[in-house]
């Protein structure tokens, strides 16, 4: 069998901000209960990042834990993609600030937007370089600061939502194209556009010049997310040549415990085999992913060898899902 290039996850990264809402902390300004949250949701608390403090310096902070964790320096990277809906400016993009805070040499940087789906898009996008030799070794972060999008009167939106980041670093390397290669081993993407109205932001430079408010349909976006992110799942795992039974660990997009729960049980995959933050992180949205691995890497669950299994479904509607093998 030929050789082929693969994309090798060397090392994870995360961090959160300091500043922990819980639901009864939210509780006092809007018309909500700890109970109401965590019935409908699984949420219990989240971070919100501080006054001044953007979603570079975010994503800054998980990308130098995962260049350490791989043992590389900024020196090392070639290419840089960012996932994120709440970038620090209109442009640049916050890749290339990450870039400069890390002091990464001249090189390939820009962000990806698909927003819950941003990081297996990411993922996506740096695998593509990586296959077609345009880069050796990346950064793909996850960073997020959608309190700043949240209408606070809206309780059905708000208390989803919380701040953080996570990144894993990605490097060249040769497989022999079979299943037992470490890296990416097969990516699902999906997006469709007619149901933009179940979840968007009302605002933006070309509309309104306004950074706009979250709206969502949640019980359409359950029902959605559920059915189709049970068929890119089955899709990746189809491309990557593994059965269900063969995933370590899956880890999905943390959005609402009950989507959890019912992506999980639609596939077959037991509860044991699920990583699941988002009774502390709340949904960070493309940071979500890589929050949940790093915790997973950070607690001796995730080792070396194992089969891993990433999805997500965001606004667009987009979503995906991606087979690795650490």
């Amino acid at each position: 069998m030929s050789a082929v290039v693969r994309s090798i996850v060397t090392g994870v990264g995360s961090y959160l901000p300091a500043n922990v809402v819980t639901n009864d902390d939210l509780s006092k300004f809007v018309d909500t209960t700890d109970a109401w949250i965590v019935e409908r949701t699984g949420i219990r608390s989240r971070r919100r990042a501080a006054e001044g403090e953007p979603t570079s310096d975010l994503g800054f902070e998980a990308a130098k834990r995962a260049l350490e964790a791989a043992g590389r320096t900024a020196a090392d990277i070639d290419l840089i993609v960012v996932a994120t809906t709440t970038p620090d400016l209109t442009f640049p993009a916050t890749a290339t600030i990450i870039q400069r805070k890390l002091g990464a040499p001249i090189g390939i940087a820009f962000d990806v937007q698909a927003v819950c789906s941003g990081f297996v898009y990411a993922l996506g996008v740096a695998d593509s370089f990586i296959g077609r030799g345009l880069a050796k070794r990346a950064l793909v972060i996850g960073a997020e600061t959608m309190t700043r999008l949240m209408d606070w009167t809206d309780r059905g939106t708000c208390v989803l939502f919380g701040d953080g980041a996570g990144a894993v670093v990605l490097e060249a390397g040769e497989g022999t194209g079979d299943t037992r290669d470490r890296g990416i081993l097969g990516i699902s993407l999906r997006a469709d556009g007619s149901k933009q109205d179940l979840l968007y932001v009302d605002g933006g430079p070309s509309t309104n010049g306004q950074v706009g408010k979250l709206r969502m349909q949640g019980n359409q976006v359950f029902r959605h997310a559920v059915v189709n992110i049970a068929e890119a799942v089955v899709a990746a795992a189809k491309a990557a040549n593994v059965d269900m039974a063969e995933i370590d660990w899956f880890i999905p997009h943390q959005a609402n415990q009950r989507i959890l729960d019912g992506v999980a049980k639609r596939l077959g995959i037991e509860g044991a085999r699920v990583i699941s933050t988002v009774d502390r992180h709340a949904n960070t949205s493309a940071a979500s992913i890589p929050l949940a691995w790093a915790e997973g890497v950070a607690d001796g669950r995730i080792r070396p060898g194992q089969l891993l299994l990433l999805e997500a479904m965001g606004g667009g509607l987009t979503w995906g899902a991606v087979v690795v093998r650490l």
